[in-house]
């Protein structure tokens, strides 16, 4: 899982990349490449900000240097397969529209905004069309555009031996002769990930990190097998060896948010990052608290999951270059991965967190937003450390409670598959929750000292209006608007009619997160997916003083557009 809402220059991309999809012609987009609503378009790109994000080159030896070159190729076909997955037509929009930029200059605003979002629909206004005519497709690239999830349900139903294969992350689902198959990513994407496996290789030869190399190794025949439990579990030990290197990379298919319709498949995805030494150093305190925090769940004890790995390594880093999933839309901030249940279950999870990306966007956005829509008492409770704190207890949270459940067949199955397209909405808004329900447990036994508790709830409140504006029909979105009508209802959020400002009853807040995280937990629990539903539907709304609120954060850019430039003068695009 990755944080998003606390998610570069334009990177060029490889024409007539061969691509085996297996897959039925695309419907016609309708587009029209004569004419296109440059005012819309205009300012659509200024919700972004273009920000510088680079590294210290003295903390790089040469023989990393030549690791990172290596590992940021591997990283640009992530990005390349993202496109593929995403939809049909963008990478070949794309190429199209930087033809027309080349001669025409105000086209080069539309060339980036389709860069941004990997395709013509805006991932922060429920992936609105703003070049062309067709719609987003829920199911991405990964299904057929015409087939639906009663379709997909029913064959499962109707032919039991195809549904491990069906529901897995790492397959695409095609029409062949007027069947259903699942196609494996190796043999769907095999060039592309024959070219990613090679490089990891290079870099892993060069290397003097053992357990890196081992890593790169077993990733890229997982590349080749589509089985990534070995490389997961060693992806858990980087930086743990007796010559550990400053390189920390994770690359592969992970996050499912791109599934609309049933949150299964995987999309490629690459952070290629420098760990930050002193900085995780101070967090180390932290590793090792699963248990506890697993203890103090507010749910009954045996929904408590303490079968898990207790392993929890932080990684604080700096990001050298990121693509793929991660990179389209909004920037991610933090991640806690594995998602594989198998490696919880032995390992543990490991929670990356993006330093540099996150100072940008603190200082550059989320103060700003304060200011505009929190009372006026509430703006001195800021804080960097806060907003730092609440990312690493999202991605700590992350794995906290059910894994598995038991369907009505008696069968264990992981929460994704249970709860369907909800999942993701449902898991963002836990972990925000217990973000904040576990922080201030850990305030109140001292273990967490007492002013992250003071400024918790004002950073946490501002951090609601900045995710908001990512989209309600986005998991992060949908899921940071749940939390504001859930405690606004309980009375922890405050609305002021005259000033159109927004405030804290500090006793009901705390209370309403303790609410909220029960709630959310008991869902996962019971894997209830009608719950769910009915969870999402009463409160995933936009409410009247929220959107008044954004209309007043016109002119604050949503997100950042990142520009690696350390990756830029390592040859990267």
């Amino acid at each position: 899982m990755w944080v998003k809402s606390w998610k570069v220059a334009v990177w060029m991309l490889v024409a007539g990349v061969a691509l085996v999809s297996c897959r039925t012609a695309a419907p016609e987009r309708g587009v029209d490449m004569a004419k296109f609503n440059e005012k819309d378009v205009g300012a659509r790109r200024a919700q972004f900000v273009d920000v510088t994000i680079t590294v210290d080159p003295a903390t790089v030896s040469a023989a990393d240097k030549q690791v990172l070159t290596h590992l940021i190729n591997a990283a640009q076909v992530m990005g390349r397969l993202f496109w593929v997955q995403a939809s049909d037509s963008g990478t070949a929009l794309l190429k199209e529209i930087k033809a027309k930029a080349a001669e025409n200059k105000e086209w080069q605003v539309l060339a980036e905004l389709i860069d941004i979002h990997a395709g013509p629909w805006d991932r922060l206004d429920d992936n609105a069309i703003f070049y062309g005519q067709a719609p987003k497709l829920p199911g991405a690239a990964f299904y057929p555009a015409d087939m639906t999830v009663a379709e997909f349900e029913k064959w499962i139903a109707d032919n039991p031996d195809d549904k491990e294969s069906f529901q897995s992350g790492f397959t695409l689902i095609r029409r062949q002769e007027g069947r259903l198959v699942a196609i494996p990513y190796s043999k769907a994407y095999e060039a592309e990930l024959t070219l990613a496996a090679s490089e990891l290789r290079k870099a892993a030869d060069l290397t003097s990190d053992a357990t890196l190399a081992a890593y790169l190794r077993s990733r890229a025949d997982a590349f080749l097998s589509d089985d990534y439990y070995e490389s997961d579990m060693l992806w858990m030990d980087l930086g743990t060896g007796e010559n550990p290197s400053v390189v920390e990379v994770t690359i592969g298919p992970y996050e499912v948010y791109e599934d609309n319709l049933f949150n299964l498949k995987t999309a490629f995805e690459a952070f290629v990052t420098l760990t930050d030494v002193a900085e995780t150093e101070k967090l180390k305190k932290l590793e090792g608290m699963t248990d506890s925090l697993e203890a103090n769940l507010p749910i009954e004890d045996r929904h408590k999951n303490f079968a898990r790995g207790t392993s929890s390594p932080i990684r604080v880093v700096n990001v050298v270059y990121t693509a793929g999933d991660t990179r389209a839309g909004v920037q991610t901030l933090a991640f806690n991965l594995p998602n594989d249940e198998r490696v919880r279950h032995a390992k543990g999870s490991k929670k990356v967190m993006l330093k540099n990306v996150g100072e940008a966007k603190y200082h550059g956005i989320l103060e700003p937003i304060a200011k505009a829509v929190l009372a006026p008492e509430l703006i001195p409770m800021l804080s960097f450390d806060a907003y730092f704190n609440f990312i690493l207890m999202h991605e700590i949270s992350h794995g906290l409670g059910p894994g598995f459940v038991t369907a009505p067949d008696g069968s264990k199955i992981t929460l994704n598959v249970a709860l369907k397209e909800t999942y993701s909405g449902i898991e963002e808004c836990k972990a925000d929750a217990l973000a904040v329900y576990n922080t201030m447990h850990l305030v109140g036994t001292g273990f967490l000292p007492a002013d992250l508790g003071t400024h918790t709830g004002a950073t946490y409140l501002a951090g609601l209006f900045r995710s908001v504006r990512f989209g309600i029909s986005e998991a992060h979105g949908v899921s940071n608007i749940m939390q504001y009508n859930f405690l606004k209802e309980f009375g922890g959020i405050t609305y002021d009619e005259a000033t159109g400002l927004f405030g804290l009853n500090d006793k009901l807040f705390v209370e309403g997160i303790a609410a909220l995280s029960k709630r959310l937990l008991e869902i996962e629990a019971l894997g209830d997916l009608e719950g769910a539903r009915a969870f999402i539907k009463k409160y995933g709304f936009m409410p009247p003083e929220v959107a008044k609120a954004l209309e007043k954060l016109a002119h604050i850019p949503v997100d950042i557009r990142p520009v690696y430039t350390y990756a830029s003068e390592l040859g990267a695009k």
